[in-house]
């Protein structure tokens, strides 16, 4: 336990950042940047066209002094001034900027294929960082939000992706943002696109709630024909009961059928003379 503990110890501890002190850059260093100093003064009317810089209000300029990160951290924005042949500059944009994590084919719990692409937007929040602890900030965190997407996915099943594309970006952007804090990486916002299923799982889910729909139909009608059923034998009970009733249903079907113009010729037929053929 002991060798693991000093093994991250000693992983953190060659993280750099914007608040560290400047390294001495010992006697030779020293010597070096009188000698650039002195060049300055020596070609002033030309030297301010070589050591002034300007960056947007956008970006920031790191400037490392014979290898060290100059005191003070990053520059800018505006207008600063560096020694030739002694500083280099790496100038980093502050802005937030969004990429699209190229569609992932990723084998769910359930053991389904499924391809699935996001977008991340992320910033640089600390330049030193972005440029001393990491070789390509952007191509990092691109690869990064990669593999998290297809082990994040992994361990959840086609419903669960569907469903629960709010919580996977939430969690994304978490783990995400754990993970590139010490390259200075702010990770803002990880959105889910687009989940694509294979075809032949497309014309499955399709066909089963076709069924369903059919099914649901199928029950809805037989549970109309059983109210109907009921109210017509409410309604025959109230007829059987009062024998005028029929005898105004009957009128006012011949009403209904009369208004409709066609060639039918109608005979009415009185009730009584119905009920003495039924007693026969």
């Amino acid at each position: 336990m002991e060798n693991t503990a000093n093994g991250v110890s000693k992983s953190t501890a060659r993280l750099i950042t914007s608040e560290q002190p400047q390294q001495d850059v010992g006697f030779c260093g020293g010597i070096l940047i009188a000698i650039s100093i002195l060049m300055c003064i020596v070609f002033f009317p030309l030297a301010p066209f070589f050591i002034i810089k300007v960056v947007a209000q956008y970006e920031k300029a790191v400037i490392l002094r014979l290898g060290c990160i100059r005191k003070g951290g990053a520059a800018g924005p505006g207008l600063f001034f560096f020694l030739p042949c002694v500083d280099e500059i790496h100038v980093v944009d502050m802005r937030t900027v969004s990429f699209d994590v190229p569609p992932q084919e990723i084998l769910t719990k359930d053991s389904v294929t499924v391809t699935v692409d996001a977008v991340v937007y992320f910033r640089i929040q600390d330049a030193v960082s972005s440029v001393c602890n990491v070789d390509n900030v952007k191509t990092a965190t691109r690869l990064l939000a990669q593999t998290t997407l297809r082990n994040m996915l992994g361990t959840k099943s086609l419903s669960e992706i569907l469903s629960e594309r709010e919580e996977i970006s939430n969690s994304m952007q978490q783990t995400l943002d754990v993970a590139t804090d010490p390259w200075g990486v702010l990770v803002e916002r990880v959105e889910v696109k687009d989940v694509r299923l294979p075809q032949n799982l497309q014309r499955a889910m399709a066909a089963e709630a076709e069924a369903h729909r059919d099914a649901k139909a199928k029950v809805i009608a037989a549970e109309g024909e059983l109210n109907a059923s009921k109210a017509l034998k409410e309604a025959a009970d109230v007829i059987a009961e009062s024998p005028s009733a029929l005898q105004l249903r009957y009128l006012q079907t011949l009403s209904a059928i009369a208004a409709e113009r066609n060639s039918t010729i109608l005979f009415p037929m009185p009730i009584d003379m119905m009920k003495a053929f039924a007693e026969k």
